[in-house]
């Protein structure tokens, strides 16, 4: 019987072994498979950590080639802070939050800054230091699309990823390096003769919170004013669009302003090597159209490689991804962010009268499947949409359209501004608009409710 019980014993030993082998648990269940759970959360992980300190080696240019550190070097933090970067307080030690509560640090030292960027605590700038000597600098995701909720004090406060930063004047902050000679070489293949300070100049006509992501694609500065047929068409404002939200865009196809680009992973490569000039690949023939894209069919922008080993992309791009589709759009409190009565109301007239509901498909608020239309369906300029491959507006995310309709996270004076150039000061400029263009009909009262609707998304 002792022999049994033995052999038994090593008949399941040897079953064991053979399970573990195999990659077979007891249960039946195949361990190299691997866990949806245990992946998801290690790629949130990695992807938070990649969209706020990654700076996928964009040091070779900021630091080498345009030599950004210097002017980083005098950055005063209250110059920093009017410049729309923001402070993490959640890096900084207690004693040190209460000091800037209190009043007690000294905002126009230029070695405060240096100790906040060492603490990791500037939002998307990433210091490289010898000997507490600032040698390099680099900039992540989170510079442009991340802010924080001021609770220690306006730009200071716990960090909020995904919120485009309606604050940051990065073209003036890029203005401020001291060599802009790639950039000119650049921009003189259609514009021969261009100089630094012509460049510093279409630089600091963006103003806070835009960006201009096809100036080096296409080298075209401004939205020009003209007379078509007697009508006035574009704006004569630059070409910089409102950095957008990277929030609430799961279930997305195309994301950005325009059309055509691709989905978030592609636009997440494009940024990465095209615009922090990071070490990696990106491919997009569509680029060699000179045409369209005179400066990145002359510089091969779309067939940028490097050997796989010094890739600092590619092999961060699926957990950036997850993460991004990870962020919820920001939920508005009823009776506070929107009135609720105005906006039943409003929800009627958003899928009856108005007739939002046949672009902004809810729960959505954008189509599923190919999301954009013609600046003709739109009945606006072709401006913009003419820079993308799609040669189309993409139908944009209605969700947490309150935040800035309030003007929350941001300073005062940067509020509202709706449209890929914030071309509307507020929602109800969007709803006029609409009402205009569409021959809608709205009465004042329609309007109002329809605004209220929209700020509860």
């Amino acid at each position: 019987m002792k022999q049994r019980h033995a052999t038994l014993g090593t008949l399941a030993a040897c079953l064991l072994a053979a399970l573990s082998l195999s990659g077979m648990t007891q249960d039946g269940k195949s361990t190299f498979l691997g866990s949806a759970e245990d992946n998801a959360k290690a790629m949130i992980d990695q992807g938070r950590h990649i969209f706020r300190f990654d700076t996928y080696g964009d040091e070779a240019y900021w630091t080498g080639q345009l030599q950004i550190q210097q002017s980083v070097k005098s950055l005063t933090p209250a110059t920093a802070l009017a410049l729309g970067l923001k402070v993490d307080a959640q890096a900084l030690s207690p004693s040190l939050v209460n000091a800037i509560k209190h009043g007690q640090v000294n905002l126009n030292d230029p070695a405060v800054t240096l100790q906040l960027i060492q603490q990791n605590a500037v939002l998307g700038v990433v210091g490289t230091f010898n000997n507490n000597t600032l040698t390099k600098v680099g900039f992540t995701c989170a510079l442009c699309h991340s802010t924080v909720d001021d609770s220690v004090g306006p730009g200071i406060g716990a960090r909020i990823d995904g919120l485009g930063n309606r604050d940051l004047n990065v073209g003036a902050i890029i203005a401020t390096a001291p060599n802009l000679t790639p950039l000119v070489n650049l921009l003189s293949v259609v514009h021969p003769g261009i100089t630094a300070n012509d460049v510093r100049t279409v630089l600091n006509s963006w103003g806070p919170g835009k960006f201009d992501a096809e100036l080096g694609l296409d080298g075209k500065v401004s939205n020009p004013m003209q007379m078509t047929n007697g009508v006035v068409t574009g704006t004569g404002v630059p070409g910089a669009t409102l950095m957008p939200n990277a929030r609430g865009l799961a279930g997305h196809n195309l994301h950005t302003w325009s059309g055509g680009w691709g989905t978030v992973t592609y636009w997440n490569a494009l940024v990465a090597v095209l615009e922090l000039h990071g070490i990696g690949t990106f491919f997009d023939e569509r680029f060699d159209d000179a045409t369209q894209f005179p400066i990145a069919a002359a510089a091969k922008l779309g067939h940028v490689s490097v050997d796989p080993d010094s890739d600092q992309v590619t092999g961060k791009l699926a957990a950036l991804h997850f993460y991004q589709l990870s962020l919820p759009s920001i939920a508005p409190r009823a009776g506070i962010d929107f009135d609720p009565a105005a906006a039943a109301r409003g929800d009627e007239l958003f899928s009856g009268k108005g007739n939002c509901n046949s672009c902004h498909h809810e729960p959505l608020w954008t189509e599923p499947g190919w999301n954009q239309h013609t600046a003709d369906e739109m009945k606006i300029d072709s401006f913009e949409a003419d820079r993308s491959p799609g040669h189309a507006y993409r139908t944009m995310n209605l969700a947490g359209l309150f935040v800035r309709e309030r003007g929350l996270f941001m300073l005062p004076q940067n509020k509202g501004r709706f449209y890929h150039d914030g071309r509307f000061q507020t929602l109800l400029d969007v709803v006029n608009s609409y009402d205009a263009r569409f021959n809608l009909g709205l009465t004042d009262q329609e309007k109002h409710d329809l605004v209220e609707y929209l700020k509860s998304l």
